[in-house]
């Protein structure tokens, strides 16, 4: 049976790209009067730009947020920082990409519960999870929100790791100090994914860090392993931001401080105003520390709360319905225990929270969710 379309959709990215129209239609044709179409000024005006943003020195642009990850580890391996087989510390309830980009550079993931409130790593039980084979803390600022890095950096430099933060919901989430994720740790990988808060028209990705040696080395990496045409240094491979991805980013990006702040009012509404016990809304401590990438409640019979979302014409979406531990291809982790995972997993829905929403439809969700 065919899903009947939401009154409301979960996201509507043609209206948010809409009022784009005019400057998109322009720097295609700056793009294509160029005739510079790979590794051109748009990326590295992107990739400067975007670093200043994040207060980071330097800013690699790749081809998608996997290899921005992947890239990063691999160019630890490469300075000597880390070796194949060493352990990173992941959170278990995060998108599977994280631990993918471990498995690819050839390490190995260890799982960690998450915080219940925050969804993020559980600090309390990073500790409690580190060997001698650990290397590096890789934490997630899952739907948007920053991991507790303080104290991360902390642990971190207590047991000489490295920690490398998932940012790719997180686009211009600040810390306690106000420095902006990207800058939170030793690098930073993003997704530009057309969903996110920052998002393009296909994929693309960036890594942030101070590091020039890093910085240096991915550079190369994610051009076949070449500094110089011809000339490869490391095995490799073909990751680079696309010139005209870029060109739309830059555009995108002036209004990132804005949309972001338009997000935390409709979160500041939705925490406000619903009011029902049988819908567990997210813990948010009213800082910029938050950009709402997803807004996640917990109900404990999902699919009867899906089936009355679908009914009422609210949108939703289920960030994430298998944890990674039980995905096929991680059946490694199959016999592991992780309760605090699952649960999460079982519970979680996303109900629409973007830029495109309009007071009424705020409204109607409020009015939906307490109803329920």
């Amino acid at each position: 049976m065919t899903k009947r379309k939401p009154s409301i959709p979960f996201l509507d990215l043609h209206k948010i790209n809409s009022r784009y129209h005019k400057q998109l239609k322009s720097r295609f044709s700056d793009f294509l009067d160029s005739g510079s179409y790979i590794k051109g000024d748009f990326v590295e005006e992107f990739e400067h730009t975007f670093a200043r943003f994040c207060g980071a020195k330097y800013c690699i642009g790749v081809g998608n947020g996997l290899d921005a990850l992947t890239l990063v580890l691999r160019g630890y391996i490469e300075l000597g920082k880390i070796k194949a087989g060493d352990e990173v510390i992941v959170a278990a309830n995060t998108f599977i990409a994280t631990i993918l980009s471990v498995k690819y550079a050839g390490l190995q993931p260890v799982l960690v519960e998450p915080n219940t409130d925050t969804f993020n790593l559980d600090i309390r039980k990073i500790e409690e999870a580190i060997t001698d084979k650990t290397k590096v803390i890789l934490p997630t600022y899952l739907y948007g929100q920053l991991a507790q890095m303080d104290e991360i950096n902390i642990i971190a430099k207590k047991h000489s790791l490295l920690v490398i933060s998932d940012s790719a919901q997180a686009h211009g989430a600040k810390g306690i100090h106000g420095t902006v994720a990207g800058n939170l740790c030793d690098a930073s990988s993003f997704s530009f994914y057309p969903a996110k808060n920052l998002g393009a028209f296909g994929d693309a990705g960036a890594v942030t860090t101070n590091d020039e040696e890093l910085a240096g080395v991915i550079r190369c990496l994610g051009n076949y392993g070449s500094s110089e045409k011809y000339e490869n240094d490391y095995l490799g491979v073909n990751s680079r931001l696309d010139e005209l991805q870029a060109s739309f980013l830059l555009e995108k990006l002036k209004d990132l401080e804005d949309d972001n702040k338009l997000r935390r009012q409709i979160a500041k509404r939705y925490l406000s105003e619903i009011k029902n016990e049988k819908i567990q809304l997210p813990f948010w401590d009213g800082s910029e520390n938050h950009v709402f990438h997803l807004f996640a409640v917990r109900v404990a019979d999902r699919s009867g709360f899906c089936d009355y979302l679908e009914k009422s014409g609210i949108g939703y979406h289920i960030h994430y319905p298998i944890p990674p531990h039980h995905q096929k291809a991680l059946k490694q982790f199959s016999n592991l225990s992780l309760p605090i995972t699952e649960k999460i997993h079982k519970e979680v829905v996303s109900i629409p929270l973007n830029i495109a929403l309009e007071n009424h439809q705020i409204e109607q969700i409020i009015m939906t969710l307490n109803q329920y």
